[in-house]
């Protein structure tokens, strides 16, 4: 029992609502109009930024700095509506693969083509599975990936971009867009499957997805 010290009322105090964030004051002084904290945050947050959009779009697509550059400046208009439930930096991935997967599709209407995935030319970072042909897999896995994002519902899209690209784990993912864990699996389950449906036809991007083992719970 917490004692009160008289003519002091008792505050309770609540956890908080989502992990520690370094970036969380700065964000709230963003929100809060402070001209200084933005080009502090656009600079601390602009590599995750431009990561994402590449991801999405392809490290050598044209429109890579102008959608990186759309992505900010709406992330910054979101940052107002950020409620804390994951880290800032997963937010701004995710606003960054929102708006790299709308300009894919902007793209699509208009010019009907799809970037081929072994001529991008992709850099994956290097790790414990920093294999040849971990990397080649994992570069191919990302091209078919990135073929089906066009065609997928958005919410479906978005959680395939921020696994299987951008390596958020399942919780992570429910987190940043606010779903239970349960309804990313799913969302996950039907995302593999609409790419199975469309790689039938494709032997060899069949081939690329049948060596993705299923991302670990």
């Amino acid at each position: 029992m917490v004692s009160v010290l008289p003519g002091v009322s008792q505050v309770e105090e609540k956890p908080p609502r989502g992990p520690r964030d370094d970036l969380a004051p700065l964000a709230s002084a963003v929100a809060g109009g402070n001209p200084e904290a933005v080009r502090t945050f656009v600079t601390a947050v602009g590599g995750t930024v431009l990561s994402a959009v590449r991801m999405v779009l392809g490290p050598k697509h044209r429109d890579v700095d102008d959608v990186t550059q759309d992505a900010l400046v709406g992330l910054l208009e979101a940052l107002g509506r950020f409620r804390g439930e994951c880290t800032v930096a997963h937010f701004a991935g995710r606003v960054a693969v929102l708006t790299a997967m709308a300009a894919r599709r902007r793209q699509r209407t208009r010019e009907h083509w799809v970037i081929p995935a072994e001529a991008e030319g992709e850099r994956v970072a290097a790790g414990p599975e920093s294999s040849p042909l971990a990397l080649l897999e994992a570069q191919r896995r990302r091209g078919a990936v990135r073929q089906l994002l066009d065609e997928l519902p958005e919410p479906i899209g978005e959680a395939m971009a921020l696994r299987f690209m951008l390596d958020h784990t399942v919780e992570e993912i429910a987190s940043a867009t606010n779903v239970s864990v349960n309804t990313v699996w799913s969302r996950l389950r039907i995302g593999k499957q609409r790419l199975r449906q469309k790689l039938a036809s494709d032997s060899k991007l069949s081939e690329a997805l049948s060596r993705t083992s299923e991302p670990k719970r």
